[in-house]
């Protein structure tokens, strides 16, 4: 820094020489880059309208697009017309069709009970099979799978909510044949 030059910038002068030994003076450089950078007037978001519209008024307008493309709106659950009249959803219908087939199961064990062994293999490898931790239904049925015969039958024709839940997981399988199987599934299908 310099005592001897007193300004700004390029705007030096040079200090008189009786007043260089008072006065010591700093130099600094100002810079303003503001007036060379280009100002916008944008906004962030949406560009603003003159005339706002309202919420209400957004989704009468998104209503009349839609039931002008041809869409209705839904308020409630109604059965499709043209398809049988099929008055339960699917769920139901599956639950019904896995209770057959566990009405047949129970059937089948009923007259060969070595039929058992089988669901017990089943769940017996799927243990083996898993990693840890085992879900909870592999305990519900080794449980189950444990009780006497006619317990287990009770169990697995049973329409309750629990016995709709264990059939989903059901070690039974390959208990029916193939054509038993399409047999329950043809029946579900009309």
């Amino acid at each position: 820094m310099s005592a001897n030059f007193v300004g700004l910038g390029a705007n030096f002068r040079p200090l008189p020489p009786e007043r260089r030994d008072l006065v010591t003076v700093a130099e600094f450089i100002v810079t303003r880059y503001d007036k060379w950078m280009k100002k916008t007037s944008k906004r962030r978001g949406r560009p603003r309208k003159s005339k706002p519209v309202t919420a209400a008024e957004r989704m009468r307008a998104y209503r009349k697009r839609k039931r002008d493309a041809g869409l209705k709106s839904v308020r409630r659950w109604e059965p499709v017309k043209g398809e049988g009249g099929r008055q339960y959803s699917d769920h139901r219908i599956l639950d019904a069709r896995s209770l057959a087939m566990h009405c047949k199961i129970a059937q089948k064990i009923s007259q060969n009970p070595e039929l058992l062994d089988k669901a017990k293999a089943n769940l017996n490898r799927w243990c083996e099979k898993s990693k840890a931790p085992q879900p909870y239904y592999f305990r519900e049925w080794q449980e189950i799978l444990e009780r006497p015969w006619p317990q287990i039958a009770e169990v697995i024709t049973r329409m309750s909510e629990e016995a709709i839940r264990l059939r989903s997981s059901s070690p039974f399988a390959g208990v029916l044949t193939a054509d038993e199987r399409e047999h329950i599934y043809a029946a579900f299908r009309a």
